[in-house]
């Protein structure tokens, strides 16, 4: 089972539990759980890594006090093997939930005192509810059972494995979010804003060897891990970044640390406070030693995704250094109050992102003058307009706004992102291309035609402090207009011609073999075949072959980068080196865009990064491995996992039989075309059959009848009428035609399970050789492939926009009235050649008389 459907899986669970508890609340229990899991495994790793092994594990208890003491100094806390998640695992049907209740007793009572901060009271919410998952303890245990059973599956012994846990993890958040509502999506941020956002500040910290992050309403933890993600890009040691969150809801805070730590960040370099950062902001000290743990917390970075628009009292808050410099946010929108807490603790080379509703840009009154007064005192560095509808549970418009504490230069970067996205579901999405392509415009801080703006201070100031992107950049897409004199008589503006200036300026002798211009504001179409004239144009092949030569040695490239070093590929890197390549090829090479092709590159990224992290994981033998393909059927009434053949761990079959057992897949793919042509030839026989016929038992519900047909054909045999004869003929062809079809589907089971043999055989003994050469089929094929199509496309496009407008104008309206008034006259003509009674000659001269008066 893979992590998709592992994930899916868990999902199905928690809709089929909605009838005892909603699913948004049943998370709490699903992540718990995982999470004890991860505990569970963490300490067995650590305890194998020093030799225990599985028979001395029954040893590790809580009346060893130097075992105890030693795993807590390592790990940070202690797990009995009594406690251990694989042991409940063991016991099977002795398994109770008073099992968990006793464990996550203990596991509270053994924490390390070093690490209380981190996991005191982080099973809260699973041991106060455990009630909820059922009536009874019989209930209660048949349900955390269940649980168990699902979250077994999830691997957590390596690298890769951590990756996959990462995965199910950030699903079912967002999962829940999407299927919740508001509710649930309050703490989660879209894995693509998370990204956006990260890359903007981790490239504002680029050289630096320690860092200091930090999300103030931290939700999951999601916003946090991405920026520690890209941030580890650029920093040669990740144990180096500290994370700080807090958070208000308990069950969410929990969340966040969990999330943290598992993503194996070590529990040293987390931070957390459960919280309400209006109200108790840091600095923060823990009780039982105020002095030394003493910390007023000024980061590198602050990220965040704060509640939109909460209510909160502003009251006696008017000296908190927080606000003073700027004012007070109204009570009924505390946007601003959660912007100015997250920059008073960015220190002064820091950055900060936030997400807030769009109308932090322009709403006046109190916001109105804290706007104006972060403007004046420099601190808003770029806004970005994000996709409507792009958050779980609101469709409101979103700005990310990046705002730091000293800056040189006064501008500020307005960037309209707002029609880049795709649709999924209900949902708008970011692309990685669009999330890039935005990166890269404010790192770079450029301005971009329906994109981007540097503005000036002294623009905002005369707009009176509004920052309402419209008022700054212009994203709409032009109506399409139609010009009157080309209407009327024919020919194409050079106007409208004009509009593909960037195709001219690529191709210089392209709009002349195009168009014939004879001085006037108009051009006619030369070419007699639009698409041939621009194919074979010289421009056009010459561009092609620039384009080609650019990228003749891609692949080699990606071999050398992906394949010749596999083990030693640099996975979160990787990616990014390789779009570096792919602009660096395209640089002086106009029309196409960068940020398409690096959109291709991400499309398979996804896949190749995964087999690169099993085979750097487990090894190059990997490749060679196959595993039970596991499919849920239903068996007593009960879904049932059963193995329904092989598939690769790596290497797919089908590619294995498209490469190496093409003999044998053709063959195959010869009987299944063949059986597919037999539908179709039933449809050709039934059409011949007279309605009469039909009626006959051998044909119901628009298909024959197999035993049917075989008994008419008896009856028909000594019959000797025409019609039997014609009958008998059809018949027999469909009973040929099932034959075959019965022999075809015994012959395609006996070769496709012969060809899953085979394939399984010829995976487990591939040479080392031939694994590089499929790998190179599966990881670089398809994109080089996808790459090379680019120009072809973009030149389809120029043909479209050419043939687009010589038949937008090719008939003019003169044309069309002529047609007109032709249609009407014959239609005048054939009136005088009716006849009919007293009353339809009257109406038919009435229609004339009308026809007639145009």
């Amino acid at each position: 089972m893979n992590k998709q459907q592992l994930a899916n899986k868990i999902w199905e669970s928690a809709n089929k539990m909605r009838s005892k508890i909603e699913a948004n609340e049943y998370k709490d229990y699903i992540l718990g759980f995982i999470f004890y899991k991860y505990l569970s495994d963490t300490e067995i790793k650590f305890l194998k890594e020093n030799d225990y092994t599985d028979e001395l594990l029954p040893t590790v208890t809580e009346e060893d006090a130097d075992t105890v003491k030693w795993v807590q100094q390592n790990i940070g806390y202690f797990i009995s093997y009594t406690d251990l998640f694989s042991t409940w695992i063991s016991m099977g049907k002795d398994f109770d939930v008073s099992n968990v209740r006793d464990a996550l007793s203990a596991f509270s009572r053994l924490i390390s005192p070093s690490h209380k901060k981190v996991f005191d009271g982080v099973f809260d919410t699973i041991q106060t509810g455990l009630s909820k998952l059922g009536d009874s303890s019989g209930s209660q245990t048949k349900s955390i059972s269940g649980l168990l059973q699902l979250i077994k599956d999830i691997p957590m012994d390596g690298k890769q494995d951590y990756d996959v846990l990462g995965f199910i993890y950030e699903y079912l958040i967002s999962m829940f979010a999407a299927n919740a509502g508001k509710k649930a999506g309050e703490f989660y941020t879209p894995h693509e804003v998370s990204l956006l956002m990260s890359e903007i500040v981790a490239n504002h910290l680029k050289g630096k060897t320690e860092i200091k992050i930090y999300d103030p309403t931290s939700g999951s933890g999601s916003l946090l891990i991405n920026i520690g993600r890209s941030v580890a890009k650029y920093i040669s040691d990740s144990d180096n970044i500290k994370y700080y969150a807090q958070e208000l809801k308990e069950n969410t805070y929990n969340l966040t640390r969990m999330n943290l730590v598992m993503r194996g960040i070590k529990p040293d370099n987390i931070v957390t406070r459960n919280g309400d950062t209006l109200e108790e902001d840091w600095p923060y000290f823990d009780e039982n030693d105020p002095v030394n743990t003493y910390n007023p917390l000024y980061v590198d970075a602050v990220v965040s995704n704060p509640p939109y628009s909460q209510v909160w009292d502003p009251t006696n808050k008017e000296a908190d250094p927080r606000y003073a410099r700027f004012g007070l946010a109204p009570k009924g929108k505390a946007d601003y109050a959660f912007l100015l807490h997250d920059l008073f603790h960015i220190r002064p080379d820091g950055i900060m992102t936030i997400v807030l509703p769009h109308g932090v840009l322009f709403r006046g009154g109190e916001e109105g003058t804290i706007r104006k007064n972060l403007i004046e005192n420099n601190h808003i560095d770029t806004i970005i307009g994000l996709p409507a509808n792009i958050f779980f549970g609101t469709g409101i418009p979103t700005i990310i706004m990046v705002l730091k504490q000293k800056r040189e230069n006064t501008d500020v970067l307005i960037v309209d992102a707002s029609k880049g996205f795709i649709k999924e579901g209900k949902n708008n999405k970011l692309r990685a291309s669009d999330i890039k392509r935005i990166a890269d415009t404010v790192t770079r801080r450029i301005s971009v035609p329906k994109l981007s703006r540097v503005v000036s201070r002294e623009e905002i100031r005369s707009n009176e402090y509004n920052l309402n992107i419209p008022r700054y950049v212009d994203s709409s897409e032009s109506a399409e207009s139609w010009d009157i004199y080309a209407s009327m008589f024919g020919g194409i503006p050079k106007s409208e011609i004009d509009e593909l200036s960037a195709f001219w300026s690529a191709f210089p002798n392209l709009k002349a073999a195009l168009f014939t211009d004879d001085g006037t504001p108009y051009v006619t179409v030369a070419a007699a075949d639009i698409k041939s004239a621009i194919k074979t144009n010289a421009d056009v092949v010459s561009f092609e072959n620039v384009y080609n030569t650019a990228f003749s040695d891609f692949a080699a490239f990606l071999k050398q980068k992906l394949i010749d070093e596999v083990s030693s590929v640099e996975i979160n890197r990787a990616e990014a080196v390789i779009s570096e390549d792919i602009f660096a090829r395209l640089a002086g090479i106009p029309l196409i865009d960068g940020y398409e092709a690096y959109q291709l590159l991400d499309d398979e990224w996804t896949r190749i990064a995964i087999d690169l992290e099993i085979i750097q994981t487990e090894g190059f033998a990997a490749t060679k491995k196959v595993d039970p393909n596991l499919v849920l059927k239903k068996k007593d009434g009960k879904d049932q996992e059963v193995q329904e053949g092989w598939v690769g761990h790596i290497m797919p079959f089908e590619l294995v039989q498209a490469t190496l057992l093409r003999d044998e897949k053709a063959e195959l793919s010869q009987m299944e075309s063949r059986l597919a042509e037999i539908p179709s030839a039933y449809e050709e026989i039934a059409d011949m059959l007279t309605e009469e016929e039909k009626e006959g038992d051998f044909y119901a519900d628009d298909s024959f009848v197999d035993k049917e047909v075989t008994k008419k054909l008896k009856e028909l045999r000594t019959e000797r009428t025409p019609e039997a004869v014609q009958l008998k003929e059809k018949l027999n062809r469909v009973d040929k035609l099932m034959q075959e079809e019965k022999e075809l589907k015994a012959q395609i089971k006996k070769a496709d399970a012969a060809l899953q043999a085979k394939t399984k055989t010829v995976i487990e003994g591939l040479s080392d050789e031939q694994v590089r050469m499929l790998l190179e089929k599966k990881w670089i094929d398809t994109l080089v492939s996808n790459l090379r199509k680019m120009p072809d496309t973009l030149i389809d496009t120029l043909v479209s926009k050419i043939q687009a407008l010589e038949s937008k104008y090719s008939t003019t309206f003169f044309e069309v009235e002529t047609q007109i008034q032709d249609t009407e006259t014959q239609l005048a003509s054939m009136i005088n050649e009716l006849d009919g009674s007293e009353f339809d000659l009257k109406g038919l001269s009435e229609l004339k008389s009308l026809l007639a008066g145009k």
